[in-house]
């Protein structure tokens, strides 16, 4: 039973990144020229911040160096975290993903830009924005129905506690 280089190591990493409360997203050995490039991509319900990318970091390097699972040749770690536009592809991105803009691709076709309200075992509840003066509508969105997911960057959100903390802090200026 052959796998592959990616599979197994995998199966060396994942152990020790779940120990450092991260979950193994990606893992990926390319080639750049001469030299490889072993990315590996983490991220947790919280976040990672650069103290636990540090950390991961520091630990699969010390795996890798005591084994030979990366052969002889030279290599370099890249650990990092997903990125803004992240796709999502297990139930654990789009519960990560609750409150955030994505552009859905709908396996009957046809797109979809909507915020996840809410993610559970069966789909998710989501609110499509208002066009042209209209109001945003909710819909329920079965996993079945979604072929691609993307988070979209937002530059300009109003958040919700955007407007309660300007309201806090009128309210404070009146007193």
């Amino acid at each position: 039973m052959s796998t592959t280089q990616s599979e197994r190591l995998r199966e060396l990493l994942e152990p020790l990144v779940t120990s450092q409360g991260l979950d193994l997203e990606e893992i990926a050995v390319d080639s750049v020229g001469r030299k490889r490039v072993l990315r590996v991509v983490v991220d947790s319900d919280s976040g990672a911040d650069l103290d636990a990318i540090a950390d991961v970091s520091r630990a699969l390097s010390a795996k890798l160096d005591e084994t030979d699972a990366m052969g002889d040749a030279a290599y370099d770690l890249e650990v990092g975290t997903p990125g803004a536009e992240r796709l999502l592809t297990e139930h654990r991105h789009f519960v990560r993903a609750v409150d955030r803009l994505v552009k859905f691709q709908l396996t009957e076709g046809g797109e979809l830009l909507a915020r996840i309200l809410k993610a559970d075992e069966d789909g998710l509840d989501v609110e499509v924005p208002g066009v042209k003066g209209r109001k945003a509508t909710t819909r329920r969105l079965g996993f079945p129905e979604i072929a691609k997911a993307r988070v979209q960057v937002e530059f300009s959100r109003k958040d919700k506690t955007d407007k309660t903390d300007k309201q806090n802090m009128k309210e404070e200026e009146e007193a």
